[in-house]
């Protein structure tokens, strides 16, 4: 793994370190905040390694089949959305199936909605009866879930909006489906409220084993950090899951920005959302720090039934490598239909996603940035001495890996351990630095891929 975490820094290298990605000095961070900083890279360590997860959109918004955000969109009443909760009984709510199919698609870990914006929650809460256990007595799907996937092998991690669009309790502001109706404007007890969302994350922390992530979402306007209680939070969540790894989310989210941050809040990784940012994501002292982008397979994260603009499993490839190639993770999502079925557009996406991860994944877990600038012809991933070159895009006859040819010992093709040809020109270009690689000899007609996706080429570099 690369760009894992530093080694205590001196103020001389640490001062030269930040003149070489800046041109400028800038003030060092304090013996706290490297602290803290290495702190978050050694609990988030298992998870820049693990790269590939999948997401779990489910609740009773799945029965009108329009998108999680149905509720919001179409301003709904709590009883005009009853129907579909009272509806909400799904019949082949099979964890252990998505588990195998998440496992089979090469991902290392999972995060499931155990309560959405809704306010209905998956598992048996003791708080409330707007919950799964009562629609289905004596199922507790949270707690299926993470059985199923801890079987498999995989990390376990849970959803929980801070939001909550039921609970009376809470105002409505920013995407209530309530919000700015005058005739529905209430007084509020927000401590009340609070109450109620600190003790629920409570029952999630201490009654379902150990559990790796907690995805928080979302904050907005004033409402973030402290209006949360957010230090008392983070505090509780530690006291029962000391390794658990948190999200950005208890604070506004800065998206795809690839300004330095601050880096000093509640989250231990960011989550940049529906995009990849141009750059990997950077504190202020242009240290890396873990992100993860979630992604929709389709333009919805709940099911949404008639929503077919389905990302190809290429695109789905090329995004898990170019997220990877820049020190982050991707957070795939799918959105099961009221009965319990994961999509079967999703599923035969998933299926070819694996089949290439089943031949490369070496190339993804525990792979990170490569110091080389991004070719046209793909990407890099790199892990400690072992480079790899992703041929995304067909070229004629070679892919150049100009300037870095004296730092390489042999050359692999990845699918089948073979050697690679190389070559210091080709056809007249004898530039210097020049370092070819090819798989065949075709000067006049485009190669055809090995993997039509993503072929890989396992460098291995001299010590």
């Amino acid at each position: 793994m690369i760009n894992i975490i530093p080694s205590k820094l001196t103020i001389v290298v640490l001062l030269l370190f930040v003149i070489g990605f800046t041109g400028e000095t800038q003030e060092l961070p304090s013996k706290k905040y490297l602290e803290q900083y290495n702190a978050k890279m050694n609990r988030t360590q298992w998870f820049r390694e693990a790269r590939f997860g999948m997401f779990i959109h489910y609740g009773p918004y799945a029965v009108p089949a329009r998108g999680e955000w149905v509720k919001s969109n179409e301003k709904m009443t709590t009883e005009d959305y009853q129907k579909y909760v009272e509806a909400f009984v799904p019949s082949n709510y099979d964890p252990a199936a998505w588990a195998a199919i998440a496992k089979q698609a090469g991902m290392k870990y999972a995060v499931m909605t155990a309560k959405h914006h809704d306010g209905f929650c998956m598992f048996d809460s003791k708080l409330t009866d707007y919950k799964i256990t009562t629609n289905v007595p004596g199922r507790d799907f949270v707690k299926e879930y993470v059985e199923a996937f801890r079987a498999e092998g995989l990390k376990v991690g849970l959803y929980y909006s801070l939001i909550d669009w039921h609970h009376k309790d809470y105002p409505h502001v920013g995407n209530h489906p309530l919000s700015g109706n005058d005739a529905h404007k209430k007084k509020v007890q927000w401590d009340t409220y609070l109450k109620y969302m600190h003790q629920q994350v409570e029952e999630l922390m201490t009654q379902y084993g150990k559990i790796d992530i907690l995805w928080l979402d979302y904050s907005f306007d004033d409402y973030q950090g402290q209006k949360w209680k957010a230090s008392e939070l983070v505090s509780m969540i530690r006291k029962y899951q000391p390794n658990i790894i948190l999200n950005s989310r208890l604070e506004v989210n800065p998206g795809n920005s690839e300004k330095g941050r601050a880096f000093d809040g509640y989250g231990d990784f960011e989550t940049p959302e529906q995009a990849i940012p141009e750059k990997g994501i950077i504190n202020i002292y242009n240290q890396p720090i873990p992100w993860e982008t979630c992604l929709t397979l389709n333009n919805n994260w709940g099911y949404a039934a008639n929503d077919n603009e389905w990302k190809s499993p290429e695109t789905i490839i090329h995004a898990l490598v170019e997220v990877v190639s820049k020190n982050g993770n991707l957070l795939l999502n799918v959105g099961p239909d009221s009965q319990g079925n994961i999509p079967l557009p999703s599923k035969k996406i998933l299926a070819e996603v694996g089949q290439w991860m089943n031949v490369n994944h070496e190339s993804i877990y525990g792979c990170g940035r490569a110091d080389l600038q991004k070719p046209d012809w793909g990407y890099f991933t790199q892990n400690s001495n072992t480079l790899y070159a992703h041929w995304t895009h067909p070229k004629i006859g070679y892919i150049n890996i100009k300037g870095f040819g004296n730092n390489i010992d042999k050359v692999f093709m990845l699918h089948n351990g073979q050697e690679a040809p190389t070559a210091t020109s080709w056809w007249g270009n004898e530039d210097q630095d020049n370092f070819f690689i090819n798989v065949k000899t075709p000067v006049y007609h485009t190669f055809q891929l090995p993997d039509r996706s993503d072929t890989v080429f396992k460098m291995i570099l001299k010590k």
